[in-house]
Formats: C-alpha cells, structure tokens, sequence
C-alpha cells in the first residue's frame, strides 16, 4: 500500500485529525464531580463492588507499612500511578449512563478487550514511569540510609526531626513522578475507549490539555488528591465512596476537556 493509499483509509484519516480540547473554565472541575455522584446513584451496586475493591487495597497497604515503609511507598506510588487503569469499568459505566443504558458488569469487566492493544500499550508506558519512580525512590533511602535508624517503622521515619530531609526529597520525587503521570493519563483512558486511537495519542493529548489549561487542569489534581488522603484518612472506608466518584468522574472530565464535536459515537 502506498502512502497515498494509506491516507485514504477511514482509520488512517482519523487518526490524522488533531484532537481539539475545549475551553475551561475553573468550576468545570466541581462539574465533573457532580456528574460522577449522578452516576454513582444510577448504579449504585457496581460503584460499591469498585470500592470495596479499592478499600481492599489500601487495607493491603496499610499492612505493608507497618513492617517495611520503604516497600510500602513504593507500592503506593505503583498504585497512584496505575490508578487510572483500575477505574476503566467506572469510566464504562458512565458511558453507558450517558448513553441512556443500564452499565452492566460484564461490560465494564470487559471494556479493555476491544481496545486491549492500545490499553497494553498505555499500561506499559504507566509501568515504565513507575519503575523511574521505583528506582529514584530507592537512591533516595540509600543517600539518606545512614542518618536512618535500621528498618525504621512508620512513625520512626515520619516523626524523627533527622529524616525531614529525607521525606522532603523523597516528597519532592514523588511529586515529580505524580505531576507526569496525571499530564499523561487525566483524559487518556477514557479517551481510548471512547476513540480508536494508539496509546502514543492518547497520552500526547493529556499532556496538551495540562500545557493548554494548566490552572484548571491543576486544580483538578489538586481536588483528586484531596480526596484520595481524604477518604484514606478513616483507616480506608472513605473508599468506599470516593473510589467510585473520582472513577465516574474521570469520565466526565474527558468528556468536558475534548470537544464534543470531534468525539466518537459511545457504542455499548
């Protein structure tokens, strides 16, 4: 096939157009966040099953903090970065809520399969940036491990005044990783499974919309954190309901930064 040929094909001609992302304005995050509680009551089961899951979850890491912290940062930071990827049977069902459809759990269990290359694919960029942040982890515990108490519990390493440089860099190199792991996947799941588009677009079409809209974008971080240390604050069981809420409302978020007039039809 010449690149002629090529450039004739539906596919190939989609995939040429540039993603156009909508203007934003800052309650347009305080939106997206309504709308994900609208979803929530729509189909209450399925947001429940979810956050069990991810009160399960951080149940697990809480037992890891308490005998190897290093280990259990490192976990978290795994999680906080493949987090997006957990949340795509949430992002299912509020498309097929949008769409006027019951979500049903086969389908958002399933939602990966059609898309399953793209999806690997992004996975496998999410596991690249968190082995980087893995290994700068580990050189950080090893500059400090010296002015460390041996295998030091939890309390030991956040309340000892001599490990505040420690925390401050280790905080520092985790906000760094955090920052491109958000530009990269705030719109990028949904995207592909709302548009036949690679990994690669989806990911670069995030980051365009964070350097477009940088306040906004940032204010929407700002609230996902919040409410993630928030519903961890009561040993977990704030997951419950704040799982399933951030997951709709990633939907939501997508569907408010990419122009509605350039987006794909919802099929279920």
């Amino acid at each position: 096939m010449t690149p002629e040929e090529a450039r004739r094909q539906p596919l190939a001609q989609q995939r040429t157009v540039r993603v156009s992302v909508c203007t934003l304005g800052w309650r347009d995050p305080l939106r997206w966040l309504a709308a994900g509680a609208r979803d929530m009551r729509a189909c209450p089961g399925l947001s429940l099953g979810y956050g069990l899951l991810f009160t399960a979850v951080a149940w697990l890491l809480g037992l890891s903090l308490r005998s190897s912290p290093q280990y259990a940062l490192l976990l978290g930071s795994g999680i906080m970065l493949l987090g997006p990827a957990l949340t795509m049977g949430l992002i299912q069902a509020s498309r097929s809520c949008e769409a006027g459809r019951r979500p049903r759990l086969r389908l958002c269990l399933a939602c990966w399969w059609p898309t399953r290359s793209s999806v690997a694919l992004f996975a496998g960029l999410l596991l690249v940036l968190e082995l980087l942040w893995a290994r700068s982890s580990l050189i950080v515990f090893a500059l400090f491990a010296d002015s460390m108490a041996p295998e030091p519990s939890l309390s030991q390493l956040v309340l000892d005044p001599g490990n505040r440089p420690f925390l401050a860099a280790y905080a520092a190199i985790g906000a760094l990783f955090a920052a491109i792991a958000f530009a990269c996947s705030v719109i990028a799941v949904p995207m592909l499974l709302d548009r036949p588009v690679d990994a690669v677009t989806a990911a670069l079409t995030s980051v365009r919309a964070c350097l477009e809209h940088p306040w906004v974008l940032l204010m929407w971080g700002a609230l996902l954190t919040a409410l993630t240390l928030l519903a961890l604050a009561p040993a977990g069981l704030g997951l419950l309901v704040i799982g399933p809420l951030l997951g709709h409302a990633s939907w939501h978020a997508y569907r408010g930064i990419v122009c509605p007039s350039l987006q794909a039809s919802t099929p279920d």
